[in-house]
């Protein structure tokens, strides 16, 4: 049987949600997940050879180099600021767009792959006071 993405996720308002489990096929037939999460969240990081980086703040100014023939999967964190990109690009013309249900939150739940960087794990008392627990030398 072909692939039909129809077969995937759940529609809300004219885009396409998907689990995690469902990008590993959506990837692996055509497809690739675009992570929009600021280099701050990066410590946690999805674990999968088609993953393209963009954070969300530079989207307007690079999304014309995403690939438009290959099914774009964008995931954030938990899939708020990640929703708005995927609507951005279709209001740009992106046909092949689809949302990370739940982000990478909800990816690591599913017991999917993840990576560490500790180098990029955060502390502080509060958001204001927050920097990187290692520093590089």
């Amino acid at each position: 049987m072909a692939f039909q993405i129809e077969h995937y996720g759940f529609v809300i308002n004219g885009l396409r949600h998907v689990s995690g489990k469902e990008c590993f096929d959506i990837i692996n037939e055509d497809g690739y997940i675009l992570d929009v999460r600021p280099d701050l969240e990066l410590a946690k990081l999805i674990k999968v050879e088609k993953l393209l980086y963009c954070p969300y703040q530079d989207i307007k100014d690079y999304y014309q180099e995403l690939p438009q023939d290959k099914w774009l999967i964008i995931a954030d964190a938990v899939g708020l600021r990640s929703k708005e990109v995927a609507l951005f690009l279709k209001e740009k013309g992106f046909t092949k767009i689809l949302h990370l249900a739940g982000g990478v939150v909800e990816w690591e739940r599913d017991g999917l792959p993840v990576t560490l960087d500790k180098s990029r794990r955060l502390s502080g008392s509060c958001m204001c006071q927050l920097k990187r627990r290692e520093i590089k030398k």
